[in-house]
This record gives structure tokens, C-alpha cells and sequence, in this order.
């Protein structure tokens, strides 16, 4: 019988999706619906598991808790990248990580959630209306207001599409623009700087790197309008948070959209969760039920095929 620990499953989907009954002849399922405290906890309650499937940059998979996992074969993540697996202990230790698809779709929907939540003051709004109160805010409309996007892969692709149909203008910048893909889509590429000073709203949909790390600071925040807005759904170490928290506090710009954190969860006490322009949400950009349905179930397949020698979506 196979030991398989599915880590951080926070709305217990694991079991809801997946027919645990059907596999009870070859694997036994061990569900932790909540994160560890730390990696000492995690190196005694996973060190008689053989398999890992994980959540993308949840629990770190970390040199050290891996050296302490001598039974550990497999790791099946969501998504084809994880930052938070090293993968130079997995090539060393010879354990082998495969990936699953994951739907562009559901992180450009939420990103309009936050656009829109933040130009409509929908969090006032719906806070005020349970206590009885009306129309106690003005909007603005997107219509002719200019979209800055950093990043435009396949998720900032669609947020463009999304922009035009609502009257917007867009530009883009990123490291390594495409800018015949840009041309063709009818966004107009931008340097750093000026898309930074010009757009009315800029939304981040970079891959996180070196490169993309701190890319937000208390430059570019002077850099930015007053009122313009920043929407954050790819990751949180792009944004420097000590800094961000400094610029709404002083309004230098007018709010902020974020999905995603520096360290998630977000701390209780965190001070983000206390400032009246910002709009939070708890990293729902991908929890959606077609995406657990793709991940879980293509976790399992690969854990299949891997068994049978024959590995599938294998992340190097």
C-alpha cells in the first residue's frame, strides 16, 4: 500500500473530487486540511509518506524537510512550476515531480473582480448597504481610462481582451514583451517608467523571478498617479509590501487590488487587512472547481503512470 500525504487542501476538495474508495486496494490517502506550523511539524507528520501531492507555493518543499523524508518518492504539485520545491535536493535524492495543467482563465476573472470592486468602491458599498445604509460613494467608469499591464502572457492576454471590449486603452511592459504579439492584439508597448506615470490602473501578471522580485518599491510608487490603482494577482513578492503599505497610508495612490501575499495566509494581525483602499482577497485567483478537478485528478494520473514506469508532466 502507497502513502500519499496531500498537503494543505484548505476546503477539503481532495476528497470531494477524487474517489478515494476506488484507489483503497494500492493507495492510502492522508488529507492535512491545514498548514503546518513549521517545518519541524512537517518533517514529523510526512516522514512515513512515500508520495507528496501539493498546492503550488504552499508548504515549502525545502532542502531540509526533504532530507528528513527518507520513504519520499514522488511529488505531484498543480502547475508545471513550483518555486517552493527545490529541485536541485529532488534531482539528488532522484525523486521524481510531475506537474498538471492549470486554466489561465480563473486569475484574468479575478482580476477584473478587483478592477472593478476598487472603481465601484464595491467593498464600502456592500458593508454599508448591510447596515442600512445608500449610495454612500461615487465610481468611476473604465470607459477611455488607460490599462497598464506588467506581463502579457496568457493571463495579461486575456485581461487586455477584457479591457478593449469595455472602451479601455492598454499598454504593456515586461523584460521580454513580445512585441508583435503586443501589435497584434492592439496593445501598445511601454517602457517601465512610463507606463508606470500614464496608466490609470496597472495590474501585474509577471512570473516571479529574480528578476521581478521588489519590482514595486517606494520609487515606483512615486512614480505613479495619485489616483491610480494597482492590482496584484500574480505573486506577492513582486509588490514590496512594507512599501506598499507606506504609499496607501499616505495616499499616494488611490488603492490597492491584491490576491496574493508575501506569506500566505495573510497573518491576522497583518497591517494590509486594516486599510480602508485596499481589497483583499485570500488567493482565490485559481480555486476554482474546474482547476482542483484538473489538478487532483491529474495528480493521481501521473502517480499512475509513474508506478508503471512510464512518467507523465515530469517537471526537471
Amino acid at each position: 500500500m502507497i502513502k500519499i500525504a496531500v498537503l494543505d487542501d484548505y476546503q477539503d476538495a481532495f476528497r470531494q473530487i477524487v474517489d478515494i474508495d476506488k484507489y483503497k486496494d494500492k493507495f492510502e490517502f492522508t488529507v492535512f486540511n491545514n498548514p503546518f506550523s513549521d517545518e519541524k511539524e512537517a518533517i514529523v507528520e510526512l516522514e512515513d509518506f512515500e508520495v507528496l501531492f501539493i498546492m503550488r507555493e504552499r508548504t515549502p518543499i525545502t532542502k531540509s524537510l526533504i532530507e528528513n523524508l527518507p520513504k519520499l518518492k514522488y511529488i505531484m504539485t498543480s502547475g508545471m512550476r513550483n518555486k517552493s520545491i527545490d529541485l536541485e535536493i529532488i534531482k539528488k535524492k532522484k525523486i521524481i515531480v510531475c506537474g498538471t495543467e492549470i486554466n489561465p482563465n480563473p486569475a484574468a476573472e479575478i482580476t477584473w473582480a478587483l478592477i472593478l470592486g476598487l472603481y465601484r468602491n464595491m467593498r464600502q458599498e456592500i458593508d454599508n448597504m448591510f447596515q442600512g445604509y445608500w449610495q454612500t460613494t461615487i465610481g468611476f467608469e473604465l470607459k477611455g481610462k488607460l490599462l497598464g499591464l506588467m506581463g502579457l502572457g496568457k493571463i495579461g492576454t486575456q485581461v487586455a481582451k477584457v479591457a478593449q471590449s469595455f472602451g479601455m486603452e492598454v499598454c504593456a511592459w515586461s523584460e521580454n514583451l513580445d512585441l508583435t504579439h503586443a501589435n497584434k492584439i492592439g496593445v501598445l508597448p511601454m517602457n517601465k517608467e512610463d507606463l508606470l506615470k500614464t496608466a490609470d490602473i496597472i495590474s501585474i501578471h509577471l512570473v516571479l523571478g529574480d528578476r521581478y522580485k521588489n519590482l514595486i518599491t517606494k520609487k515606483e510608487f512615486g512614480l505613479m498617479k495619485k489616483s491610480s490603482f494597482l492590482i496584484n494577482t500574480s505573486r506577492g513578492q513582486i509588490i514590496n509590501e512594507d512599501d506598499l503599505i507606506e504609499a496607501l497610508k499616505d495616499e499616494k495612490i488611490a488603492g490597492v487590488g491584491l490576491d496574493v501575499y508575501d506569506k500566505e495566509p495573510l497573518p491576522q494581525d497583518h497591517k494590509l487587512r486594516f486599510l480602508p483602499n485596499a481589497l483583499l482577497l485570500p488567493h482565490i485567483g485559481y480555486v476554482t472547481a474546474e482547476n482542483y478537478s484538473k489538478f487532483y485528478l491529474q495528480m493521481v494520473e501521473n502517480l499512475e503512470r509513474c508506478l508503471d514506469n512510464r512518467p507523465l508532466r515530469v517537471i526537471s
